[in-house]
């Protein structure tokens, strides 16, 4: 079922919806595998949107940051503009996990949502934006939601690390965790999703399963389909709780 996106905002009026942003096709599927009932599709310009029952709207941004924020976006503003405004806005997906906190199947939930390579190469290191006197590099999810999705799902909560390149040495995992001790997992679009969610005033949360471990790359080692079950079985758990939370007065 494709609805224009005109029909499909008259269908759901109010703030009391998720998106849901994923990178690639297989991860949105994984999670709508955790909904019951039918599905549909709304096109928007340059993105589709896979709607599931519980008002929530899945959609498969692309690779890396850049095109997150910019599908991100797009599907922000087509729902405010059609008056129907998502209440909150989830990253999920597959990734690397930091050794020895995120072992293969975890399921981590962001404490931080932080890019780790945005800066400079200097002789004496990496400096982050921060350090170079502008701009940001770290986006925080509400605490309560944070906690009670730990609840419910068993998650692990800790930084989530956005990279533009992955991590395929020893030396560049333990240089990441050095700057970030907190980082439990690493993706490649949480900080893109969350840039374009705050500039519009949507709260964020990031949610990753591991399907291998930060460092070295050793496809032998990868276990992308049980990571891919992990994150149905943790939205399962999780679709009540983000439900709940956004039609409590948690949205703007």
């Amino acid at each position: 079922m494709v609805l224009p996106a005109e029909e499909a905002g008259r269908l759901i009026t109010s703030s009391s919806r998720v998106l849901v942003a994923t990178a690639v096709p297989a991860e949105r599927d994984a999670v709508a595998e955790a909904f019951a009932g039918d599905t549909g599709r709304v096109r928007l310009p340059g993105v589709s949107l896979v709607r599931v029952a519980g008002g929530f709207d899945l959609l498969a941004t692309g690779v890396g940051p850049a095109a997150a924020a910019a599908s991100t976006a797009t599907a922000l503003t087509a729902a405010a503009l059609e008056g129907a405004p998502y209440g909150l806005v989830v990253c999920a997906g597959i990734g690397g996990g930091f050794a020895p906190g995120a072992p293969l199947g975890t399921l981590v939930v962001s404490a931080a949502i932080t890019a780790a390579d945005l800066g400079a190469e200097t002789a004496d290191g990496f400096l982050p934006v921060t350090d170079l006197g502008f701009g940001h590099i770290t986006h925080r999810p509400p605490e309560p939601l944070v906690s009670e999705a730990v609840r419910v799902t068993g998650a692990r909560p800790g930084t989530v690390l956005t990279v533009s390149t992955v991590t395929g040495t020893a030396g560049r995992a333990a240089a990441l965790r050095a700057r970030h001790p907190d980082a439990l997992a690493e993706g490649m679009e949480g900080f893109g999703v969350a840039e374009a969610a705050v500039a519009q005033g949507r709260p964020v949360l990031e949610v990753r399963a591991v399907s291998n471990p930060v460092g070295p790359r050793d496809r032998a080692a990868w276990r992308i389909g049980d990571a891919l079950s992990a994150l149905t079985e943790g939205f399962g758990k999780l679709a009540p709780v983000l439900e709940s939370w956004i039609q409590h007065d948690h949205h703007p």
